[in-house]
Parts: C-alpha cells; sequence; structure tokens
C-alpha cells in the first residue's frame, strides 16, 4: 500500500497532464492501411508513446471515482498498482528519441512486458467486486456506477491491448507463422463461417467434457453482397472467436441441461451469418428453454453475475465462472462500434445475435472519455457524449483537470510527423 501511495503521489501530476487529451480512436481500416502500406516502427512508436499514457491516464483518472470501499479491496489495489507500473514505465519513453539505437527495441520490450502484466486483470477486477460485495452487500446506486465503470475499464483494456498486439505484431518476433497474410491481429479475409466453427468446435469439446455430450451446430449464409460467396470480413479474428465461443457455451450448456434425458436427443445450435450494406450479423439459436426478459439485463451485469471461479485442474476452463462472458463479449462488439444482443422467449430457446460493421472504414474504436459526462455519472446519472466519437468536436469545458484535446495534439519532438497524419 505504502509503494502505491508514494506512486500515486509522485506521478499524479503526469496522469493529470495525460488525462487532459482524449484518445484518438482509429478504425480497422486504418490499422490495417498502416500495417500493410507504410508500416514504419519509428512512426509508430512515436504514436503509441503519447497515445498508450492517454489511454491509460484517462481510465486511471475514473479509477479514482470508484467508492472507497471498492478502491480498498486487496484486488483492485493490484489492479492500480499494475495500471501505475506500466504508465510510470511509458514516461520513460516520453522524450527518448526514436533515433536512439535502443530505444525502439526497449519500447518493443517493455509492451510485451506490459500486455503480460496485465494478463489477469479480468479476474482480478472481478474478485476485487466479489471483495466488495461479500463485505458490503448490493447497493443500486453503487451497483451502478460499478457497471459504468467496468463497461468504459474493460473497453480501454481492449484497446489498449489492441494498440500493443498491432505494434509487436508488426514490429516484434512474435508473428504468427499459421496466418502469414494477418496484419498484426488483423485478418483482412476473414472466413467468418470459419471462426464460428472454430468457436463451436472448442466449446463443444469444453461441454462433452462436463456433460458427456453437445448439441450439432448447423451453419447458414446469406451474402447480400455476392449470393454465391463465402462471407469475408476484415476484422480481429480473436476477438470475434471470444464472442462467439462464449455465446456456444451459453446455448450449449442450456441445451443439454434442458434436453439431456429427452428421447428425442440434443436439437442442434443453428449459426446464421447474414452479410448486409451495412450489417455483418450473426445469430446463434439455441432451444435452451430461454430467460424471462426481467433477467435479460441481469446477464450484463457485473454485480448480479459475480461468483467465485469453480475449482478446477490447472489450465482447466470452466463453462461457467465469473459469469462477465456476456458482459464482456458485448464490449468486444461494440469496440468497433458494432453490438451483441439477446432476444429470449422463456420456453423456448434464445437467438443472440452479435452485429459489425460491414465496411472497415466505418470500424472505428469506441472509446471511453474521461470528461465531464463521465465525472457526473459517478454523483448523479450518465450524460451524453462521454464516449468518444471521431465525428464530433472536442466536448465543452469540463470540470479541472478532465481533457480539452485529442491525443494527437500533445506536442511531438521536432521532425516527427504524429502517427495519425499517415493513416
Amino acid at each position: 500500500m505504502r509503494i502505491l501511495t508514494s506512486l500515486l503521489k509522485n506521478t499524479n501530476p503526469k496522469i493529470e497532464y495525460y488525462s487532459r487529451f482524449s484518445p484518438s480512436p482509429l478504425s480497422i481500416k486504418q490499422f490495417l492501411d498502416f500495417g500493410r502500406d507504410n508500416a514504419c516502427e519509428k512512426t509508430s512508436y512515436m504514436f503509441l508513446r503519447k497515445e498508450l499514457p492517454v489511454r491509460l491516464a484517462n481510465t486511471m483518472r475514473e479509477v479514482n471515482l470508484l467508492p472507497d470501499n471498492l478502491l480498498s479491496q486487496p484486488s483492485v489495489r493490484l489492479v492500480q498498482k499494475w495500471y501505475m507500473q506500466s504508465f510510470v514505465e511509458l514516461l520513460d519513453y516520453e522524450n527518448r528519441k526514436p533515433e536512439d539505437s535502443r530505444a525502439l527495441n526497449d519500447f518493443l520490450e517493455l509492451l510485451i512486458e506490459i500486455r503480460n502484466r496485465h494478463n489477469d486483470v479480468v479476474p482480478t477486477m472481478a474478485q476485487g467486486v466479489i471483495e466488495y460485495k461479500e463485505k458490503f452487500g448490493f447497493d443500486p446506486f453503487i451497483s451502478s456506477n460499478i457497471q459504468y465503470f467496468l463497461d468504459r475499464f474493460y473497453t480501454n483494456r481492449i484497446s489498449f491491448r489492441m494498440l500493443i498486439n498491432q505494434h509487436t505484431l508488426l514490429f516484434g518476433n512474435d508473428t504468427n507463422p499459421a496466418h502469414p497474410k494477418h496484419i498484426g491481429s488483423i485478418d483482412p479475409t476473414c472466413s467468418v463461417a470459419e471462426v464460428v466453427s472454430d468457436a463451436y468446435d472448442t466449446a463443444k469439446m469444453l461441454c462433452e467434457k462436463y456433460y458427456l455430450d453437445a448439441p450439432a451446430l448447423k451453419i447458414e449464409e446469406f451474402n447480400m453482397k455476392a449470393p454465391k460467396k463465402p462471407i469475408q470480413a476484415v476484422y480481429v479474428p480473436s476477438h470475434l472467436f471470444h464472442m462467439l465461443f462464449e455465446l456456444f457455451k451459453n446455448s450449449m450448456r442450456a441445451t443439454v441441461e434442458l434436453h439431456e434425458n429427452s428421447k428425442e436427443g440434443l436439437p442442434p445450435v443453428k449459426a446464421k451469418v447474414t452479410l448486409g450494406k451495412e450489417d455483418l450479423s450473426i445469430k446463434i439459436s439455441d432451444s435452451g428453454g430461454g430467460v424471462p426478459l426481467r433477467k435479460i439485463d441481469r446477464l450484463f451485469n457485473y454485480m448480479y453475475s459475480t461468483a467465485p471461479t469453480p475449482s478446477l485442474e490447472p489450465g482447466a476452463v470452466p463453462l461457467a465462472g465469473f459469469g462477465y462472458g456476456l458482459p464482456i463479449s458485448r464490449l468486444y462488439a461494440r469496440y468497433f462500434q458494432g453490438d451483441l444482443k439477446l432476444y429470449s422467449m422463456e420456453g423456448v430457446g434464445t437467438d443472440a445475435v452479435i452485429y459489425l460493421k460491414a465496411l472497415s472504414s466505418e470500424s472505428f474504436e469506441r472509446l471511453p472519455v474521461f470528461n465531464k459526462s463521465a465525472w457526473r455519472h459517478y454523483k448523479t446519472s450518465p450524460e451524453a457524449d462521454d464516449w468518444s466519437n471521431p465525428s464530433r468536436e472536442p466536448r465543452d469545458a469540463t470540470p479541472p483537470d478532465t481533457n480539452t484535446k485529442k491525443s494527437s495534439e500533445l506536442p511531438h519532438p521536432v521532425g516527427s510527423p504524429p502517427f495519425l497524419a499517415s493513416l
């Protein structure tokens, strides 16, 4: 605790400075164009050494608005320590020129260290919420604030890892030889049906391990743009897999538990992939009995769904754990301007639909911004415009020390063009 307090005291001025800048959302097309056409490690370095601290500072300022009783939990303090350490380490490169013979390599190694350090942020923060709930119970107002915060906090983490992965995959040694055509973590010709099948196969193995059985899969495609061609997308396959794997786990568990003693056997889980002018949609349908309407929102609520992780052998993946699968999956869908929605009929089954942007140029990062609206949420209720939108101008005047500028406005050394200018 003393170390964290000391770090906070010494670093707070820098956190306040960087948090005055809004993060700069990028589109999948921008990521792709930069990685494919003119990938320059120096340019990426110049951008990330400013953008990563901005994104960290925005979320670190917001953490401090949480209730003191939650902030005092050991798991939450551990997460704060990780973020503080990463922020401090990134500051070492604040004025370090890319011409320095070791700067680029040292920075690359640091990004890998930071990514590894943050691997367990989600379960550790989830444990902190459990610790808080067990000690202090459930309060509707505080629960609303925690829900609001965690959606933004985990979205920030997704974006942070996206930036790090693009840099390390493009310029490091952790490239994936199995996918030589990938641009960083992006597949320019991602076969959606193949990702659906891979996610199903993985969930099926898990389901068979627990229940000794699993429903079959039926896949259907409808390509409005090219009816006879399989649907491809410019997307991050790992993000899509994460969402689909979670939906298949839920569908399989519900199906098996409802029909395990049925003479007719298990009804199949159905997947329908469609591509229109604006949307790429994936619907996963089951006959698992459905969920009452009043419980649908709870499935995305961290305070309702948190539960201790089941005791398993090392390395085993639970079929049900913290209950964060659905809310995190929805964040992945929304991260690039999509969404994830559930439509359920109690007694029958559930349709889960993932909506993605059909055009990579419209798939901009949806990023939380620490501004007046965000600050007020923790005091009263949420307001509009506290998420980044590339079509909007910077917000109006904000409370002390909240951001009024874009991260791209951060001062750059003379002669080093901002990363965004090359996109």
